[in-house]
């Protein structure tokens, strides 16, 4: 249990710092705020998971979009 607990936490780690190599195009940026909002407002909305999930992922595709035209 404690390997993979700690080979969870390695990979989590190396993801993170390799998504610093570079600067976040504005479609990634919006993507990434369109998911947090869209999951505070799905969970706000409908209060279980699959209205979080579905927030998120709907945040997500409207932020990319928005994104891409700035």
């Amino acid at each position: 249990m404690n390997t993979k607990l700690l080979m969870s936490a390695v990979a989590a780690s190396f993801i993170a710092l390799t998504g610093c190599a570079s600067n976040p195009t504005n479609a990634q940026i919006g993507t990434a705020t369109g998911a947090v909002l869209g999951g505070v407002v799905g969970n706000a909305a409908f209060g279980s998971t699959l209205g979080t999930v579905g927030g998120a992922a709907a945040g997500a595709l409207i932020g990319n979009e928005v994104g891409k035209k700035r």
